[in-house]
């Protein structure tokens, strides 16, 4: 039995994991370390409930009309530790604290002891500092959408963030509409491969020959613009660098190391299906330059009623102001366009095992002279303001 006829666009969402009565799906990891749904033949009693749950199986629903646009607004948390703490201008958080207030369960995505991502949940305010900042890689749902359905079923409000592939494939698990059910999504450029980031962590720690104890992507150190990954070492050394000079970054950038199903989404477009959209306001300082100090600023997509209710709770702890929305996406196509494919992408991932990490990323990852040449005149160009 398929549960999906394609497998090249399954996106890992973990419906058909989660919905099967005899728990005879697992997902498990193929050659290049993503998750794919394996069914135990001998236990499946073929009721369909997989397939009929896949969200990428399922037909899509005629519109009559054009789509409404979402309200776009450029914000800024007002608290600065806790907008420095996250990727853009530290929205989630706000709403996050606010369910929290409300007696509600947070769901996030965060690093575990081995540094891998996983999707996890929390109750309290101290819990939401690990699902702050970017991760740039596949994070495992797990059990996460029954976790979900039962805080639901007793009564309790829950926050779900994630990509738009997870929260399609939570709304197809639950099969109906809750309430007390809010959705965040992000403005995903795709997916990177766990072993991509595994073999990036042995790299890191044999050069600095110590075990790693903490990891962020996105410090504002040198200002929001610039994506860095940081590393801080058992024996105290640390490591930081931005993404034309970092192995793993330039992986991402170049787009070698991405799920399968991300160069094919269905999931993007400006309408979504989560109540707020969330992302870098990309192009805000030729939009709205007076939010603009490159701190971060986040870009927020009013997608629902429901969205709406939680913006207006939490827009006076904020500076925010309205944009248009075809504009404020304008900068960042990520939001409507799956990237393109590189024609070396399977030989990277092909060789990831084979070929030492650097040597690997120098060979796929080229960055060639004119792109060294602009980020030099950047950061010279940083210095002298």
């Amino acid at each position: 039995m398929k549960i999906i006829k394609n497998i090249k666009l399954c996106n890992c969402c973990h419906a058909c994991f989660s919905i099967c009565p005899k728990n005879c799906i697992t997902m498990e990891q193929n050659d290049e370390g993503f998750l794919f749904p394996i069914i135990d033949d001998k236990n499946c009693d073929n009721c369909g409930l997989c397939q009929n749950i896949c969200p990428i199986n399922k037909s899509q629903i005629e519109l009559t009309g054009e789509p409404e646009i979402p309200e776009a607004f450029a914000v800024i948390n007002k608290n600065e530790k806790i907008r420095l703490q996250s990727s853009s201008g530290g929205v989630f958080t706000l709403l996050a604290e606010l369910i929290i207030s409300e007696g509600g369960v947070i769901f996030g995505a965060k690093f575990n002891e081995n540094w891998e991502v996983i999707h996890d949940y929390t109750e309290t305010i101290d819990g939401l500092e690990a699902f702050r900042g970017s991760k740039y890689v596949q994070s495992t749902v797990g059990n996460s959408y029954k976790n979900v359905k039962k805080f639901l079923e007793n009564g309790r409000k829950v926050l779900f963030t994630g990509t738009p592939c997870q929260i399609g494939g939570l709304k197809s698990y639950l099969q109906k509409d809750y309430e007390n059910l809010f959705y965040i999504d992000i403005i995903c450029l795709g997916v990177p491969s766990p072993k991509n980031w595994k073999k990036y962590i042995e790299f890191r720690e044999k050069i600095a020959k110590s075990k790693t104890q903490s990891i962020e992507f996105r410090r504002k150190n040198c200002g929001w613009m610039q994506f860095s990954v940081f590393f801080g070492f058992a024996d105290k050394t640390e490591y930081c660098e931005n993404f034309s000079k970092d192995l793993f970054l330039r992986t991402f950038h170049k787009y070698l190391c991405l799920r399968s199903s991300c160069y094919q989404c269905g999931f993007k477009t400006i309408n979504r299906n989560s109540d707020i959209t969330i992302a870098d306001f990309w192009g805000v300082q030729n939009i709205a330059p007076e939010m603009f100090d490159d701190k971060g600023t986040s870009l927020i997509l009013l997608q629902s009623p429901k969205g709406k209710v939680l913006f207006d709770k939490i827009k006076f702890n904020t500076n925010y102001m309205e944009v248009d929305c075809k504009k404020s996406i304008q900068c960042n196509s990520a939001a409507f366009r799956s990237v393109v494919k590189p024609v070396s992408r399977d030989k990277f991932m092909e060789n990831i095992d084979i070929i030492p990490y650097d040597e690997l990323v120098r060979k796929y990852a080229r960055i060639s002279l004119f792109k060294k040449i602009i980020s030099i005149t950047r950061r010279v160009y940083r210095k002298l303001k």
